[in-house]
């Protein structure tokens, strides 16, 4: 992890991005707010700022019920903000019709969930293939990329085998092969090794992490996990709805 936390959390390290060139994603006064039953407030995130250039890895921490999760659901445009606005590749998510926004999630953005989500009935390289077909993509050249994937995660030996006959790590390989077939700008991963134990859990955070040095790939993962957080580049813990750097044991 990167030793200089004294500059404003929500800009990018320089180096990344080329001067003048897009961010892959940018968040601007994000807020959250939610009324309960009795009328009173729930404020989530107030006035979030962050800034991810490319190939830079973030890493946000924080107790449970901090909004991490929702703050990933925003910026994968799942959700939409109360007050702000994000940016991907430096367009405007809100405005977008459901079908454009829609097309963005699956182009633009990698999800990697605690719990893999993958189809049942469908092979692994099936699993892998679905979202460029999708998207629209030709299957042979789909599953062309989706075998690729494959070997780079370690897995070509298991292409042909369901999610039941892999284990929990190579069922969360899948995943991440999955999150990337449409050569995504940003990778959002939600505790993806939560479900893990120590040794695999290892495995799947050095996959994560090579992947985005190899190919460029903005990362931005939520996690309790130490080790995890102690990989990227900045680390950034959430309270009171904003982003603060982390220090040495705040993880939890």
């Amino acid at each position: 992890m990167r030793s200089d936390m004294s500059s404003e959390t929500g800009a990018a390290p320089r180096g990344g991005t080329p001067t003048g060139a897009p961010l892959p994603l940018e968040a601007r006064g994000l807020s959250k707010r939610f009324v309960g039953g009795d009328g009173s407030e729930l404020v989530i995130l107030d006035g979030l700022d962050l800034r991810l250039a490319s190939g830079e890895t973030v890493a946000v921490t924080g107790a449970s019920g901090a909004g991490k999760s929702t703050l990933l659901h925003l910026l994968g445009a799942l959700d939409q903000p109360t007050e702000g606005e994000v940016l991907i590749e430096g367009h405007a998510v809100a405005g977008l019709a459901d079908e454009d926004l829609a097309d963005l999630r699956n182009r633009r953005i990698g999800f990697v969930f605690q719990f893999h989500h993958l189809l049942r009935e469908f092979t692994a390289v099936e699993n892998v293939m679905m979202p460029a077909l999708i998207a629209g993509q030709d299957p042979g050249s789909a599953e062309k990329v989706a075998r690729e994937l494959l070997v780079d995660v370690g897995l070509s030996a298991r292409a042909e085998h369901k999610p039941r006959q892999l284990s929990g790590g190579e069922q969360q390989r899948v995943a991440v092969a999955r999150a990337l077939v449409n050569d995504p700008v940003v990778l959002l991963a939600d505790e993806p090794s939560g479900n893990l134990d120590t040794e695999t859990s290892g495995q799947l955070h050095d996959l994560l992490f090579g992947l985005s040095e190899r190919r460029g790939l903005s990362l931005v993962v939520v996690t309790h996990n130490p080790d995890l957080a102690a990989r990227a580049d900045r680390a950034l813990h959430m309270t009171a709805g904003r982003l603060h750097p982390a220090y040495a044991g705040q993880v939890r």
